[in-house]
């Protein structure tokens, strides 16, 4: 079939990134309208003429020296002479991002940013816009399969061999520059608009995540109440559906409202200037979700993810209400066992772990003994049964006592493991909620009373950890234990 295509555009070089970026944005824009454009006519019932095809953008640096860049930071710099490239998607999301990173690399290389269009299809799916409206009815009496007229999602362009570390470039090159393709970028953009009912714009950079609703609840209750006060860190906060409260000090203004069915993992978002602010998301139960969301959340590339959640207990000196701060992981949630094999460990990130520890002495006011006394620093168990405790516990009580793991849960490891895999500073705080070795079980009351004192106190150490962390350089943030040998010279 003929392939019906926008006239090519030329590659270009530049030795300023926001010139760079703008011509990323020409392309994008051009070559998705081009897809868009024969889309919408076929609401008319006007079908192609051939194959209409466009391509994503393509950036381009070529290295051709060996010369050590010295640098704090740990992405930002190409590993060995050769020629680096990524496609790009949707640079007006990626603006500020793609700036920094083009900077870092014309500053450390002395090299020019090349742009131009990429081989790699667009898929009509990712080209439309979520305002986009087709009449199914005029689709079907046309009779032709949406295949023969556009290119579709292709599974070779969107799996993860980059960030896992499996991907054998050529010798010489091309070297990946970032860690996710195009198509994989997009594949996730859509997904985390299905997932969580708000578009990837709102998400920022700083990532709480939860298994419980209470703490959903109690953030929402939080950022209402900071937008009614005029909060000055805070811009807007919002709620699925896209639903924007705006801080009183920028008028107050709410518009949108919630959908109809609350979506698969609701998500909220306190926003700030440059993404600075934090997104909270009710990942549900069980390492299945964690490892769905985090994998989606990994391609906005965020400076930093916590878990804060509800736990077991496995020792005896532990109270219900207490804290665990996780230092390392027993991993057997299995739901990551063919993208990073168990023989990786998952270190703890001393970053993190400081302001997670200054986040409970501020809002607890405790320090010393009396702090080690509500919280404790040890090893978390994931495992990917909700139920272990009705199986015979002696073997499964053996194993945890000799990883010396002081709580169990089902999510924590996966999202360690997956910031791990995807260069995405993590952390765990969780709260004990039942002892269930000890035969310690919540009863009603002790539940609320436990819930009501508790959750407020958990989500406030959690944000103000946050509020820690964005104070940071990069470059105390982003650890290189994160960083393999070659890696992708890409945050």
């Amino acid at each position: 079939m003929n392939i019906i295509q926008p006239p090519s555009l030329p590659f270009k070089s530049f030795n300023q990134a926001d010139k760079a970026v703008e011509y990323v944005k020409e392309i994008y824009a051009r070559n998705t309208q081009f897809v868009r454009d024969a889309v919408i006519k076929m609401n008319d019932g006007k079908a192609p003429e051939g194959h209409v095809r466009a391509t994503y953008p393509l950036a381009r640096v070529r290295n051709t020296s060996f010369q050590k860049v010295d640098s704090h930071l740990p992405f930002g710099f190409l590993h060995s002479p050769g020629i680096y490239q990524t496609t790009l998607s949707d640079p007006e999301l990626f603006h500020h991002y793609l700036t920094e990173q083009f900077e870092l690399l014309l500053k450390n290389h002395n090299c020019d940013i090349e742009v131009g269009e990429s081989e790699t299809p667009i898929p009509v799916h990712f080209a439309l816009e979520p305002t986009d409206t087709l009449d199914g009815d005029t689709f079907n009496a046309l009779n032709i399969p949406l295949r023969d007229l556009f290119d579709v999602p292709d599974l070779t362009h969107t799996d993860d061999e980059i960030a896992n570390g499996t991907f054998i470039p050529p010798n010489g090159g091309p070297y990946p520059l970032a860690a996710f393709t195009a198509p994989r970028v997009d594949y996730s953009l859509h997904r985390l608009a299905h997932y969580t009912a708000t578009r990837p714009e709102h998400f920022q950079n700083f990532v709480l995540f939860t298994n419980y609703g209470f703490y959903i609840e109690e953030f929402c209750r939080t950022a209402h109440k900071w937008m009614e006060d005029g909060h000055p860190d805070y811009d807007a906060f919002v709620e699925p559906g896209n639903a924007i409260t705006h801080n009183a000090r920028l008028g107050g203004e709410t518009v949108g409202v919630a959908p109809a069915r609350e979506p698969q993992m609701p998500t909220y978002h306190l926003k700030a200037k440059n993404g600075s602010g934090i997104t909270m998301v009710n990942i549900g139960v069980g390492p299945s979700n964690a490892k769905t969301i985090t994998d989606h959340i990994a391609v906005l590339r965020p400076h930093a993810w916590l878990m804060l959640g509800h736990c077991a207990g496995l020792r005896n000196s532990q109270a219900l209400g207490d804290y665990v701060l996780a230092h390392a992981y027993v991993r057997e949630d299995h739901v990551l066992d063919a993208d990073l094999p168990l023989s990786v460990p998952i270190p703890a990130l001393a970053e993190v772990q400081v302001a997670l520890e200054e986040a409970v002495a501020e809002i607890t006011n405790l320090s010393g003994q009396d702090r080690k006394r509500i919280m404790r620093t040890g090893t978390v168990a994931t495992f990917d049964n909700r139920n272990w405790e009705l199986r015979d516990q002696t073997e499964i009580a053996q194993r945890l006592s000799q990883s010396r793991a002081i709580a169990l849960d089902m999510e924590s490891a996966t999202i360690a493991a997956n910031g791990f895999r995807f260069r995405v500073p993590y952390g765990t705080l969780l709260c004990v909620s039942d002892k269930p070795l000890h035969g310690e079980l919540k009863l009603p009351g002790m539940a609320s009373d436990f819930y009501r004192t508790q959750v407020s106190k958990h989500l406030q150490i959690g944000i103000r950890a946050m509020e820690i962390l964005k104070k940071q350089p990069a470059h105390a943030i982003h650890s290189r234990k994160l960083r393999s040998f070659a890696e992708t010279a890409f945050q």
